[in-house]
């Protein structure tokens, strides 16, 4: 402000070329309010939804995150693109998911492996919360691992493989999808229980360590039903047990590892998560699409026929299971002094 000699204060208001400046400042600012309200007001979902599996194809996974994939694509009317993401015994998987954005147009195939017992072994060198970092859509399986051997090894039954291991120390290798996945932790507590030593190779999926498995490179696998199922039937593959608390009712001839061995407990789970944020209306939409699907007649016989057996829950409840369950693996790993170097 500049002072006249022969009147008042005298201001400089801005020129006309300054006004208009702010007035298309003004404008354009308004213009993205309106686009944004707009794209937050269109129908979802309007374009390809992508479904972010932490494995390889092939595996169990695969075969769940199509099922329920092909189900959100029959319902929303957009196609659902399965996105393999393996690595890092699960959690590159869910790192990517967890960082994408919240718009219910990413989606991740949660396992039991990323968001529980891999977090409970590695604890905060985990990229991601798995309670924080995720918006729980709902539980899809339970996913009952099974101890196999290759079927050259002359064991029937997991009291035969107990004896032939505790003869042989370190002799027989155990094949998993990585270090610190439930089938790599499942190995763990059968050493720890049983006093038996095996030497664990990790593999960057399950695809991979049945095919090794089956020619023999390696011994024994913790992993779920559905690859093994064909390669028992035949001979390739001998199922020893199942990690689940009772006999599964689709397979009441194979007895359960606890038979055995009392208190061996590994059966995992997948269910459908979003990134942390994702609106509520998204969620609870694609929680119902999904357990509307998987409470009918056919996909429960298609799930369990292949291994899988079908389970539901609310986001919430889902939530709450995953919570539960850190907590338990929490506790399993330090009592049983489990760590990624117990199995060298």
């Amino acid at each position: 402000m500049q002072r006249n000699n022969h009147a008042g204060p005298v201001f400089h208001y801005p020129c006309r070329r300054a006004r208009a400046g702010v007035a298309i400042v003004f404008a354009t600012a308004a213009l993205v309010a309106v686009i944004t309200e707009a794209a937050a007001q269109a129908p979802y979902p309007s374009r390809p939804i992508r479904l972010i599996v932490p494995y390889p194809p092939g595996a169990g996974t695969d075969f769940t995150a199509r099922e329920v994939g092909a189900q959100y694509s029959k319902a929303l009317g957009q196609p659902v693109v399965i996105d393999n993401r393996p690595g890092a015994a699960a959690t590159l998987g869910h790192g990517l998911a967890a960082k994408a954005a919240p718009d219910g147009y990413t989606l991740l195939l949660g396992t039991t492996g990323g968001l529980v017992s891999g977090p409970a072994l590695v604890g905060p060198k985990i990229p991601y919360d798995p309670l924080k970092d995720f918006a729980p859509v709902g539980l899809a399986t339970y996913v009952p691992y099974a101890l196999i051997v290759t079927g050259s090894l002359p064991v029937n039954n997991v009291k035969e493989l107990i004896e032939l291991a505790k003869t042989s120390p370190r002799k027989l290798n155990v094949a998993s999808p990585g270090v610190g996945t439930p089938n790599h932790l499942g190995a763990a507590q059968l050493m720890t229980l049983t006093g038996i030593e095996l030497v664990h190779v990790p593999y960057k999926g399950g695809s991979l360590a049945v095919t090794d498995l089956i020619a023999g490179n390696v011994q024994l696998l913790v992993t779920g039903l559905l690859q093994t199922l064909p390669h028992h039937r035949t001979g390739r593959l001998r199922i020893l047990g199942v990690g689940h608390p009772q006999r599964l009712k689709a397979h009441p001839d194979i007895p359960t590892i606890a038979e055995t061995v009392p208190g061996y407990y590994n059966t995992g789970w997948w269910g459908i998560v979003a990134p942390a944020g994702t609106p509520k209306l998204i969620v609870d939409r694609l929680n119902g699409i999904m357990n509307q699907a998987l409470a009918t007649t056919e996909m429960f016989q298609r799930f369990e026929k292949n291994g899988p057996e079908v389970a539901t829950t609310t986001p919430q409840g889902f939530h709450d299971m995953i919570r539960a369950e850190l907590k338990m693996w929490t506790k399993l790993i330090k009592d049983a002094k489990i760590s990624v170097d117990v199995l060298p």
